[in-house]
């Protein structure tokens, strides 16, 4: 099989994943995909960063041995702790995301910046040297708890999460809300509905799309003629993940 023939491996801690999955299908709708859900080990968040590591080359291993052309973390938590790693050791491109605090603060205008992020991104020194560059404004919001709620697919208890979170604000004064986990993306509308509507909402999947397919061009591995195709796996039980992931993928696919 030619190198561009082969398929672009994703994945992410659980199913928030998914939403940078749909982005990048969007992006690149030629591409053949393989998703890859490590929910068994769910979450990556509140782990330390070795045993995120650890997590994350077992997920790796079983991605290379299926042949992909490039690997795409889509895990902000995941990318801080392994892609300087893994791109030391594989020889394909790896391809990392953060926390879109650039936009943010590019559209601030005089009120405070809402970084929401899992307990163990905000301590990592990629996310620390992403506030030194554009966190003038920032304030760190962990969040701990709100990506399993995504994973239940619990819609009311992530409306009474992001109440009380919200709750604590002055939201006429904070200027954009970064969603820095891809499980949040999946809580855009949700968001959006509770917050004022000039507040700006900023997440990295769109950005992170993009990033992938300048890659995959400075490296002629962009696959031409028919559309691509999109398989998903799971490290926990298919019967009970795999119409979950099926289900946000279709989601994804309508979040803009």
């Amino acid at each position: 099989m030619r190198e561009a023939e082969k398929p672009i491996g994703v994945f992410d801690s659980g199913v928030g994943g998914i939403s940078t999955l749909a982005a990048m299908t969007r992006e690149l709708p030629e591409e053949d995909f393989l998703y890859y859900g490590d929910t068994r080990n769910a979450p990556y968040g509140t782990k330390t960063t070795e045993e995120v590591l650890a997590c994350v080359r077992q997920v790796v291993e079983r991605l290379m041995q299926q042949g992909i052309k490039a690997l795409a973390i889509a895990c902000n938590t995941a990318t801080g702790a392994a892609a300087a790693a893994l791109r030391a050791e594989l020889q394909i491109p790896v391809i990392g995301m953060e926390p879109a605090l650039k936009p943010a603060e590019e559209a601030w205008q005089g009120g405070s910046i809402l970084v929401m992020a899992t307990p163990l991104t905000l301590k990592q020194e990629k996310f620390l040297n992403l506030m030194d560059r554009f966190g003038a404004h920032a304030v760190p919001m962990p969040c701990p708890g709100l990506m399993e709620l995504v994973e239940r697919e619990d819609s009311a208890g992530a409306k009474a999460y992001l109440e009380k979170t919200f709750g604590e604000w002055d939201m006429n004064r904070v200027d954009a809300v970064v969603l820095g986990c891809t499980h949040y993306v999946f809580l855009k509308n949700m968001i959006r509905a509770m917050i004022p509507e000039k507040t700006l909402i900023t997440d990295g999947n769109a950005g992170t799309a993009r990033q992938l397919r300048r890659v995959l061009a400075d490296r002629g591995l962009l696959r031409e003629g028919s559309a691509g195709s999109v398989r998903m796996e799971t490290s926990g039980d298919p019967e009970k993940w795999m119409p979950v992931m099926e289900r946000l993928y279709r989601k994804g696919l309508e979040i803009r």
